[in-house]
């Protein structure tokens, strides 16, 4: 605990720590777990020491101050949907009347169609699509009552992507929000450049937080991934024959099996890295790792296994390029963009599908010349052990 406290003071961060908010909608049928503990926003109505409270997500990006939030008034929020406010950025004055009003509210099981604190926010200011837009007033003071946000302070990240810039008329561009899926949220490394404001999102972190915590994992699996590829590239390791006899009926599934491992153990080369590499490390330095580790377990089926090189490297290049398209800067929009990645991959398809070709094929060469499976009783070099240049 001395730690977390120590970690909190050194960030001045005031930490309130509650209990959870049980959540009465988790029975609903379109229920999302993940949602399960997001009605513990509802405690920000409780910080009674404050005069106004922004509510944020973790996915929001600020691109500028907006101290000119704490003059909005009672409950503030944007509609990035035309009939449903976003709870992602939200302000709000703290009353316990409010809040216990909230939780029984809760008890009562008010409407709530998503089960999660949108939905129920939603049906409690059910009122605040007809109240006036928020615009700041000059002198500093701070309003009352309920207003609606301008677009310009929960941007969505999907409007971006249409035309590469950003064109919100209603009110400064202020914040940028990415309520899409979770697995391409802007701190994976792989978000980008899926989508190209991940490097934006890093690079608010590189200035704050930095990447401290993820290098030395980084540095030592760059290491081990060098040593892979140094191994299998020295050593080469010569092929431990499988010997069977001419009447051995198990043949047919001995060559299979060797078929499945082969193929199976180039797949994990390229997946297996995914679940390896640090999730939240910068983009560059991810993406950087994982075509090492891509490319060092590569180096294994096609050094023990005898692959043919450049069938079993064909996805790696593939995947290179496919990055070098996606990260090209000078795209007009998000059209020609989506255009661009989608006839890359139309073209890499037949490449992908020969390269699989000509490893099984390649596969059947070796099993019928005997190269992997010889007979027992045959003569030549008996030792177990064989060489293939």
């Amino acid at each position: 605990m001395s730690v977390c406290v120590n970690r909190e003071e050194e960030d001045g961060a005031k930490v309130v720590r509650v209990e959870n908010v049980d959540n009465p909608y988790r029975r609903q049928t379109n229920f999302n777990s993940r949602f399960k503990l997001t009605l513990n926003k509802l405690y920000a109505w409780a910080l009674s020491d404050y005069d106004r409270v922004v509510m944020l997500d973790a996915d929001n990006l600020f691109l500028k101050k907006t101290d000119e939030l704490f003059q909005c008034g009672r409950f503030c929020a944007v509609f990035i949907n035309p009939c449903i406010f976003h709870t992602g950025l939200f302000v709000l004055q703290p009353s316990m009347e409010v809040f216990k009003d909230m939780l029984h509210e809760l008890q009562v099981g008010r409407e709530n169609p998503d089960g999660a604190d949108q939905g129920f926010l939603v049906s409690y200011f059910s009122d605040l699509l007809d109240q006036p837009l928020f615009r700041p007033p000059g002198n500093g003071s701070a309003l009352s009552g309920h207003l609606r946000l301008p677009l310009g302070y929960q941007m969505d990240a999907s409007y971006f992507y249409l035309k590469l810039r950003w064109n919100i008329p209603c009110g400064p561009n202020s914040v940028i929000t990415f309520p899409g899926a979770v697995w391409l949220k802007p701190w994976y490394w792989w978000a980008w450049p899926v989508l190209p404001l991940g490097l934006s999102w890093h690079e608010q972190r590189r200035t704050t937080l930095g990447y401290s915590a993820e290098m030395p994992l980084v540095i030592i699996q760059a290491v081990f991934y060098l040593g892979i590829i140094l191994v299998t590239r020295l050593a080469r390791p010569n092929i431990t024959k499988l010997c069977y006899r001419r009447s051995d009926r198990n043949l047919t599934a001995i060559q299979v099996g060797f078929k499945f491992i082969a193929l199976l153990s180039v797949v994990a080369a390229y997946v297996f890295p995914f679940f390896t590499i640090p999730h939240t490390i910068h983009p560059l330095i991810g993406w950087s790792l994982y075509l090492m580790a891509s490319f060092a377990l590569s180096s294994i089926p096609i050094n023990t296994l005898l692959l043919p090189t450049l069938p079993v490297l064909t996805p790696w290049l593939g995947i290179l390029g496919t990055l070098l398209v996606m990260a090209f800067p000078w795209y007009p929009d998000g059209v020609v963009r989506a255009l661009s990645v989608f006839g890359y991959a139309f073209c890499c398809a037949p490449f992908v599908w020969v390269s699989f070709t000509k490893i099984m094929s390649h596969l059947q060469v070796l099993i019928e010349k005997e190269v992997l499976f010889p007979r027992l009783g045959d003569s030549g070099n008996n030792s177990g052990f064989s060489k293939l240049y």
